[in-house]
């Protein structure tokens, strides 16, 4: 089982960045694909970015492609959301998720991963 503890979220104008970290705990962190989700008020859960277990394979969704970045530290146990040039639409509750998966495996649909962390808050003024 893994815990997973979002920080870096806050209130920015547009064009702005701000990185969002996730902290997972335990020792298999490695064995597990990574990905990010966002809600927004009165919104589904949706898809953002999403990382291999290695961090060799990435996937976005296309409102992103471009802005944000997805990466990951392994020995850190951390997974981080990097976003760049940010617009009000971005705003939204953002959370981290952990499946266990294959190498090489990327995973965009939310229904497929097994943890998630309480969410850290992105708020956009224009």
């Amino acid at each position: 089982q893994v815990q997973l503890v979002e920080s870096g979220g806050g209130l920015v104008q547009a064009g702005d960045s701000l990185r969002l970290s996730c902290a997972a705990s335990g020792r298999t962190f490695s064995t597990y694909s990574m990905g990010w989700f966002r809600q927004a008020p009165g919104k589904e859960r949706e898809f953002v970015a999403a990382i291999s277990r290695s961090g060799g394979s990435t996937y976005y969704t296309d409102s992103v492609k471009g802005r944000f970045t997805i990466s990951r530290d392994n020995a850190k146990n951390t997974v981080y959301l990097q976003m760049n040039s940010l617009k009000p639409e971005d705003t939204a509750a953002y959370y981290c998720a952990a499946v266990r998966t294959s190498l090489g495996v990327v995973i965009s649909n939310p229904a497929s991963y097994d943890y998630w962390g309480q969410g850290t808050q992105v708020a956009v003024s224009s």
